[in-house]
């Protein structure tokens, strides 16, 4: 609500409505009241996301399982859930752009090259729950592929937030400017690709 506020302030128009992305009944309200409120929805962000093995380095060996299914509830099965339900609100306007926010951990030929420069980033469940995230981007565009709906992958790069602390090289501007790219892309732009700075990552 206060960054609502901030944003109203500067003379936006922005609503607020709180969410809770681990919840299936907190996302079917939340569904309901944008409806309600503004009769469709023609962007969705998928940009909630948790690691709560950083700044520990902890093994594949020794990760539990608990965190796994942890991370997975955010970084998985809430972008599953939200994108689910807000598909029919999307073909009914004929519109839709919806960005997953992904990571470079999340590739998988980048976790195997050993000459990476995030070889020595271990973060598994982060790291899976990304991979995953990835193959939802691939799964809704190849259903997608008849319709003005268009699914991609996104690594916004080490980003000045709480999770990437202020040792990240990247502003918040300088984050968002693909993400919002995918978020505006014309009618024949991209569709379930992944991507960085613009440009495409090997998956």
């Amino acid at each position: 609500q206060k960054d609502a506020d901030k944003l109203k302030q500067e003379g936006l128009d922005v609503y607020f409505h709180q969410l809770d992305v681990t919840n299936i009944e907190s996302i079917r309200e939340t569904i309901s009241w944008i409806k309600q409120e503004f009769g469709t929805l023609h962007i969705l962000v998928n940009n909630a996301g948790i690691n709560i093995e950083y700044p520990e380095q902890v093994s594949i060996f020794d990760v539990t399982a608990d965190t796994v299914a942890h991370t997975l509830e955010t970084n998985f099965y809430a972008p599953l859930q939200l994108t689910q339900l807000v598909i029919s609100l999307m073909k009914e306007s004929g519109y839709g752009r919806i960005v997953n926010m992904s990571s470079t951990l999340g590739s998988l030929t980048d976790a195997g090259d050993p000459n990476s420069i995030f070889a020595s980033v271990l973060s598994p469940a982060y790291r899976i729950s990304k991979t995953a995230l990835n193959s939802l981007t691939v799964l809704f565009a190849r259903e997608l592929g008849d319709t003005n709906i268009l699914v991609n992958s996104v690594c916004p790069g080490w980003v000045k937030t709480d999770m990437g602390t202020e040792a990240a090289p990247f502003t918040v501007e300088e984050g968002a400017d693909t993400p919002v790219w995918l978020a505006t892309l014309p009618d024949n732009g991209p569709n379930g690709g992944y991507f960085y700075q613009r440009q495409p990552l090997l998956w």
